[in-house]
């Protein structure tokens, strides 16, 4: 799916957004996997688009002008857009790294993509704001997730984002507003934007995957903790709804379920959601990933806090280069214990 696709339940979240941000400085923020950088790139191609009055341009971009198509197209000379290396591919637009590997000193040697925002990414932004617009209409930076922008990153990009020069605007989309740098949010006018009701979203889920059920859909979406793109993750996976259903019942006998195979992040996550429903049957609340029936009844809370702390610290490692298998070993390990009466 492509990140300039409108979700179907964002064309009334994309008309707000429209009527609402009037500040040259915009920060999208929600849950993650909310489709932020969705409703993003479709504001900045409503600000580009050239077939409504500029005056008037609280409307979503026609689809059909030049303009709407060069953003298409991610030719648009007056759009940049600002992805750590590791998201690239969730754009699709192949010429964002072409000038990657000329930028590494190691020129020669495949380097492992960068998960931050760069500092010499938001020195391009600064120079790209102070350009002339070449269409007339305006200039539009996107910077998705914002937080992955580091102190001397943000440090950069402040002075442009207090006073952008000309006609240019920015938005900026992150999860939650506490993870931005307070030196950015304030320069930006903040705007939530709220994860979809359940029944907006099954039938968008059923349609990506065939042969999934409405309960299974439903299952899904409540494994990903409500979030359609995570679900959508999930899928990519090869999660399937019998699969959850049984895990926590796998690994107490010692397997990795339909887990097994997992990149470690992916796999941390899930044992995160686990001790996170493990905790609420422990103090009698209902679970929020897992089926009700699907979690043993006999969990002590304080070894489960325990592991929940563990994770914590896992997942901030959880992209070094670990040796899977070992990795998912001790983290099987830690399970187990934890689930131990």
């Amino acid at each position: 799916m492509s990140a300039l696709t409108l979700l179907p339940w964002q064309a009334d979240r994309l008309c707000d957004a429209l009527a609402s941000l009037t500040s040259a400085g915009a920060l999208i923020h929600g849950a993650p996997g909310s489709g932020q950088l969705n409703l993003a790139l479709n504001l900045a191609k409503a600000w580009l688009c050239e077939a409504h009055d500029a005056k008037a341009a609280h409307q979503p971009a026609c689809g059909q002008c030049a303009s709407c198509h060069l953003v298409d197209a991610g030719t648009h000379p007056d759009l940049m857009v600002v992805l750590p290396e590791t998201l690239w591919p969730e754009l699709g637009w192949s010429h964002l790294d072409d000038d990657s590997d000329k930028a590494d000193k190691g020129e020669g040697k495949k380097r492992k993509p960068s998960q931050e925002i760069k500092v010499e990414a938001i020195r391009q932004v600064v120079t790209f704001s102070q350009s002339t617009v070449s269409r007339g209409r305006a200039k539009v930076v996107v910077i998705h997730p914002a937080e992955r922008m580091n102190m001397v990153s943000s440090n950069t990009l402040l002075k442009t984002l207090e006073e952008p020069p000309g006609q240019v605007r920015f938005v900026l989309s992150a999860g939650s507003l506490e993870d931005v740098l307070p030196t950015v949010r304030s320069r930006c006018q903040a705007w939530h934007l709220p994860l979809p009701q359940t029944d907006e979203v099954l039938p968008w889920l059923q349609a990506q995957a065939s042969g999934l059920g409405a309960p299974e859909a439903a299952l899904l979406l409540k494994a990903a903790g409500g979030s359609p793109q995570a679900a959508l993750g999930l899928l990519t996976l090869g999660w399937d709804a019998s699969g959850w259903a049984r895990w926590p019942r796998d690994l107490k006998d010692g397997l990795l379920g339909q887990c097994a195979g997992w990149p470690t992040a992916a796999l941390v996550e899930a044992f995160q959601k686990l001790a996170h429903d493990l905790g609420c049957v422990a103090v009698q609340a209902p679970p929020r990933y897992f089926p009700a029936e699907a979690l043993p009844r006999s969990a002590d809370l304080a070894r489960v806090t325990a592991w929940a702390q563990e994770l914590r610290k896992a997942m901030r490692h959880a992209e070094h280069p670990w040796n899977a298998a070992l990795k998912a070993e001790s983290l099987l390990f830690q399970a187990r214990r934890a689930m131990a009466r």
